[in-house]
C-alpha cells in the first residue's frame, strides 16, 4: 500500500504541494506553542548571588488551587529569622545566612544614578554576610564595619574609598564610604548586618536562607532540611530551583508564559487542523479520478482510504522535520519579542526538549490521516461506475448533513458572541475571536449549498447578451460549488480571523484607555522606578508644593480570589490596586455602592463586572490571598464601574501593608490647580531628588501601549502569514487541477484570451464572495463587542484595517488563479487531457 501511495504522490506533487506547506506552518506554530507552554512549566533562572548556596529555604512563592495549575506569587513572603540559627546547627552546614532584600539604589556626588548589576533595585540592598551565599566572589577591599560604611559590585564604576551616596529602604539618600568591590554575578548592595536589619524595619523575619554544605553533603543536608520545615509551608530549594527564590516575580512570567501558550494553542489548533483539512481536501480532490479506477479495478473501500491516508502521511512525514526546526526559531523569536516588551526577565530561558516536537507530530499525523479518510470517503464509498463517471464532475446536491452543520456552527456563533455584553472583561472579549473562527468553520461546511444556490440565482438572471467568459465563469461556480466553496472559505476565515482578533484588540485598549482617562482626575503621577520605590517622606513633600490641591500614593500588586460559580470554586489571579481614602481626590473609579473613603483596615472595592458573580456585593466579607500568599478577610465597602480601567479589585493601604516586596509606595498621584507655579514645583522636585520620575497622566496617543498588544499583533501577524501562505498554495494547487478542463475548452475553439477572462471573472468571485462573507460573519460578534464595551454597536480600531484585507484578499485571489492558468495555457492542449 505504501508503494502505491509514493507512486501516486509522485505525480501529484502540485496537488500535494499545498498539504505539505499546511503541514508545515502547523509543525512550526504548534511546536513553538508547545516551547512556550513548556518553558513556562519547568524553566528557571540561573542561581545568581545565591550560587554558593547549596541548599536554599524561601517561602512557597506559589498559591496551589485544587485540580489546576499552580498560580504564583509576585511578592516576597517571609521566613521566621529564628529559623537560621536551628538550621545552622545541623551536621554537614558549613555557613546558615538569613538573607535580607531591601529597596537600594546609589547616586554618584553629581547625583547621577549607578547601575547595580542586573539586581531588582526593590531588592538590591543585603547584610555583608550575604556574601557568602555568592559563587567563589572575589573582594577587593575589606568588608563595612560601621554604619556609613558600604560594599557595592564592582560593575558600578567606583574605586574603595569613594564617597556615594546610597537611597535605601525608602529613607533620604545618605552619604556612605566605599569599603570593598565585590566581583560576582548580581553582587549588590552591601551592609553591615546591623544596619541591613535596621533599614528592612521586620526584625523577626528574613526573605530566605541559604545554606553552603561540606563537600558530599549537600543531599544529606537538604534530606534533613526538609524534615525540620515539614509542615511549615516553607520550600527546600537544590541545584536549578535555586533560580526562582533569586526573584519571586519571575514566577509571574513564567505564569504568563503558560497563559499565553493556552490562548494560542486553541485558536493554532483551530486554524491549523482548518487550513490542513481544506489542503488535503483540495489534493485528494483532484486523485478522485485516479481513485475511482482503482475502484472499478478491485480496490475496496478500506483499501482507497488507507491509500489516501499513506500518501498524506508520506507528504506529512517530509514536511514536519522542517516544520518543526522552524518551531523552535520562532520560539526563540517569540521570546526576543517578549524580553524587548518587558514581558519576561532576559535572564529566563527557553526550555528546549523533544515534547514539543511530538505533541506537534502526534497532532498533525492524526489530523492528516483522519482529515485523508474522510476526504476520500465518498469516493470509496460509491459503487465503482459511478465513482467513475463522477469523478470529473462534482455531487449535484451537496451533503444534507455537512449542509445542516455547518449552519448549525454559525448558530452557535452568534451565540458566542453574546458575552461581551454580559461581561465587560478580557474574557468577554476574547469570545469574539472564537466566535468568527467557528462561523468560519461553518461557511465551510455550508458553503457548498450557499455557493449552488447563489450562482444557480446569478446564472438565471444573467442577460442574453452576456460575454462568453461571464457565462463561463458563473456556470463554472454553479457546477463546481464545492470547488469554489474550498477556495472561499479560507480567504473568508482570514477576513474574519484579521477583522475578529485585531478589533478585539483594540476595543479592549480603547474601552481601558477610555476608563483610564475618565477616572484619572490627578494631572500628574511621581514614582520612582529606579529607587525601588518612593521614599517615605515623598508623598508629605509633594503636598508641600504649591498648587497642590491633592495627593494620593498608589500601588499595584497580585491577589488570588477563590470565588464559587455553579457550584464549583474557581480561582483567578488579577492585578489589584493599592489605594488610601485619599485617592478618592485623585482618581474616579466610577463609585456605584459605597464610598473609597471606607478604604482601611481590611477593606477592598470591587468592580461591578464581578461583584454580583462573585457574591461580592457591598457589605459582603470576602476571602483573598494577597500576592506573598497571605491569607486575608476583607469587607467590601465600594463597588465601581470602571473595572476595566482600573482591575477588579482595590485593597485599601492598610490591608497591602507588609505584604509587599518593597514594602513602598510606587507613585504618588497628584491634582494640581492646573497653574505653571504648580508643574514648576513639581519638576522643582524630582529633579532635586535623584531617582524620582515625574510624568504627564495623560501621555501621548499609543505612548502607554501595554506589551500585550504588542505581543498580540506578533500573534496575529504570524498567523496571518501561516493563513495566507496556506491559502495561496491551496490556490495554485486548485487552479492547477484544471489543466485538462482548460484544454478541453481550448479543443473546441475557445481563445486563451477568453479562458484568461474566465478565471479572472471568477477570481473576482471568489475574491468578492470572501470579503462580503467574512465581513458578514465578523459583524455580528464585532456589533456586539462594540455595544458591550463602547455603547456602540461598533468596534474600535485602525480604519486601514478593512481597506487592506480587501486588497490583500483580492491580490492573492488574482495572482494564485493567474500565474498557474498562464502555466496551464502553455501546454499544448492535446498533450494536457492525455496527461493523467
Amino acid at each position: 500500500m505504501l508503494h502505491f501511495a509514493l507512486r501516486m504522490a509522485a505525480h501529484r506533487i502540485a496537488s500535494l504541494l499545498a498539504v505539505a506547506c499546511a503541514v508545515l506552518g502547523g509543525a512550526a506554530l504548534i511546536t513553538a506553542t508547545g516551547v512556550l507552554a513548556e518553558s513556562g512549566l519547568r524553566s528557571q533562572l540561573p542561581p545568581g548571588r545565591l550560587g554558593g548556596a547549596a541548599v536554599v529555604v524561601a517561602a512557597d512563592q506559589e498559591y496551589h488551587p485544587s485540580g489546576d495549575l499552580p498560580i504564583a506569587l509576585p511578592e516576597r513572603a517571609a521566613v521566621p529569622a529564628a529559623l537560621t540559627a536551628r538550621l545552622a546547627g545541623l551536621p554537614g552546614v558549613t555557613a546558615a545566612v538569613g538573607d535580607l532584600g531591601l529597596p537600594a539604589a546609589l547616586t554618584d556626588p553629581h547625583g547621577r544614578l549607578l547601575p547595580v548589576a542586573d539586581e531588582d533595585p526593590a531588592a538590591a540592598g543585603h547584610g555583608w554576610s550575604s556574601t557568602k551565599l555568592l559563587a567563589a566572589p572575589r573582594v577587593e577591599g575589606r568588608a563595612p564595619a560601621h554604619a556609613n560604611e558600604v560594599a557595592v559590585d564592582a560593575s558600578t564604576g567606583l574605586a574603595v574609598g569613594d564617597r556615594v551616596r546610597v537611597a535605601a529602604g525608602g529613607r533620604t539618600a545618605t552619604a556612605y564610604r566605599v569599603t570593598a568591590l565585590v566581583h560576582a554575578p548580581d553582587a549588590g548592595v552591601y551592609f553591615t548586618d546591623a544596619t541591613a536589619a535596621r533599614l528592612h524595619a521586620d526584625t523577626g523575619a528574613v526573605d530566605l536562607i541559604g545554606l553552603r554544605t561540606a563537600p558530599g553533603a549537600e543531599e544529606r543536608v537538604a534530606s534533613e532540611v526538609r524534615e525540620a520545615v515539614a509542615g511549615t509551608g516553607l520550600k527546600v530549594l537544590t541545584g536549578a530551583d535555586r533560580g526562582v527564590a533569586v526573584a519571586p516575580g519571575v514566577g509571574s512570567a513564567r505564569s504568563l508564559l503558560v497563559l499565553l501558550s493556552g490562548s494560542l494553542a486553541g485558536i493554532v489548533l483551530l486554524i491549523t487542523g482548518f487550513v490542513t483539512a481544506g489542503a488535503l481536501g483540495v489534493a485528494i480532490a483532484g486523485q478522485r479520478r485516479d481513485l475511482a479506477l482503482m475502484r472499478a479495478v478491485g480496490a475496496t473501500p478500506r483499501q482507497i482510504r488507507r491509500l489516501a491516508a499513506a500518501q498524506s502521511t508520506a507528504v506529512t512525514a517530509v514536511a514536519l522535520l522542517p516544520g518543526i526546526a522552524l518551531g523552535y526559531l520562532l520560539a526563540a523569536r517569540f521570546r526576543t519579542l517578549l524580553v524587548h516588551r518587558d514581558v519576561l526577565p532576559t535572564r529566563l530561558p527557553l526550555t528546549l526538549s523533544p515534547l514539543p516536537a511530538l505533541a506537534a507530530i502526534l497532532l498533525l499525523v492524526a489530523t492528516v490521516r483522519v482529515a485523508a479518510r474522510c476526504a476520500a470517503w465518498r469516493t470509496s464509498k460509491m459503487p465503482a461506475t459511478e465513482a467513475v463517471a463522477e469523478s470529473r464532475s462534482e455531487p449535484r446536491t451537496p451533503s444534507r448533513a455537512r449542509t445542516a452543520t455547518g449552519l448549525l456552527l454559525i448558530a452557535v456563533s452568534l451565540v458566542l458572541s453574546v458575552p461581551p455584553l454580559l461581561q465587560r472583561t478580557l474574557l468577554g472579549a476574547s469570545a469574539t475571536s472564537i466566535a468568527g473562527i467557528v462561523a468560519a468553520i461553518g461557511l465551510a461546511l455550508a458553503g457548498p449549498a450557499l455557493v449552488r444556490s447563489a450562482g444557480e440565482t446569478v446564472v438565471r438572471r444573467l442577460r442574453p447578451g452576456v460575454s462568453a467568459p461571464t457565462w463561463l465563469a458563473m456556470s463554472n461556480v454553479r457546477a463546481y460549488a464545492q470547488r469554489v466553496t474550498g477556495v472561499i472559505s479560507p480567504l473568508a476565515m482570514a477576513v474574519v480571523f484579521v477583522l475578529t482578533y485585531t478589533l478585539a484588540q483594540t476595543t479592549v485598549l480603547a474601552a481601558t484607555s477610555e476608563d483610564t482617562r475618565a477616572g484619572t482626575l490627578a494631572g500628574y503621577r511621581l514614582s520612582a522606578p529606579a529607587l525601588g520605590g518612593l521614599p517615605t517622606d515623598a508623598l508629605s513633600e509633594v503636598r508641600r508644593v504649591p498648587g497642590v490641591r491633592a495627593a494620593a500614593p498608589v500601588g499595584t500588586t497580585t491577589v488570588v480570589w477563590p470565588y464559587r460559580m455553579l457550584g464549583d470554586t474557581e480561582t483567578e489571579s488579577a492585578a489589584a490596586l493599592i489605594l488610601t481614602p485619599a485617592a478618592r481626590d485623585v482618581l474616579d473609579l466610577g463609585v456605584e455602592e459605597g464610598s473609597v473613603a471606607g478604604l482601611t483596615g481590611a477593606t477592598v472595592a470591587v468592580s461591578s463586572e464581578v461583584a454580583g458573580p462573585r457574591d461580592a456585593e457591598l457589605g459582603a466579607r470576602i476571602k483573598l490571598f494577597l500576592g506573598d500568599g497571605a491569607p486575608v478577610e476583607a469587607k467590601v465597602v465600594a463597588v465601581y464601574g470602571r473595572g476595566l480601567g482600573f482591575g477588579p479589585v482595590v485593597l485599601s493601604h492598610d490591608l497591602a501593608a507588609g505584604h509587599t516586596t518593597s514594602g513602598l509606595d510606587q507613585s504618588v498621584l497628584v491634582r494640581t490647580d492646573g497653574t505653571a507655579t504648580a508643574g514648576r514645583g513639581l519638576t522643582a522636585l524630582a529633579a532635586a531628588r535623584p531617582g524620582l520620575a515625574l510624568s504627564d497622566t495623560a501621555p501621548d496617543a499609543g505612548a502607554d501601549t501595554p506589551p500585550e498588544v504588542w505581543v498580540n499583533l506578533a500573534v496575529i501577524v504570524v498567523l496571518l502569514g501561516y493563513l495566507l501562505l496556506s491559502i495561496a498554495n491551496r490556490l495554485v494547487a486548485a487552479t492547477a487541477q484544471r489543466r485538462t478542463e482548460i484544454a478541453a475548452l481550448r479543443l473546441v475553439g475557445t481563445t486563451p484570451r477568453q479562458i484568461l477572462a474566465m478565471m479572472r471573472r471568477e477570481a473576482g468571485v471568489i475574491a468578492v464572495a470572501a470579503l462580503v462573507s467574512g465581513a458578514a460573519l465578523s459583524a455580528v460578534p464585532l456589533a456586539l463587542l462594540g455595544q458591550g464595551f463602547l455603547d456602540r454597536p461598533w468596534p474600535a480600531g485602525p480604519a486601514w484595517l478593512a481597506p487592506a484585507a480587501a486588497v490583500t484578499v483580492i491580490v492573492t485571489a488574482y495572482v494564485t488563479i493567474e500565474l498557474p492558468t498562464r502555466s496551464a495555457l502553455r501546454m499544448p492542449p492535446a498533450e494536457a487531457v492525455r496527461a493523467p
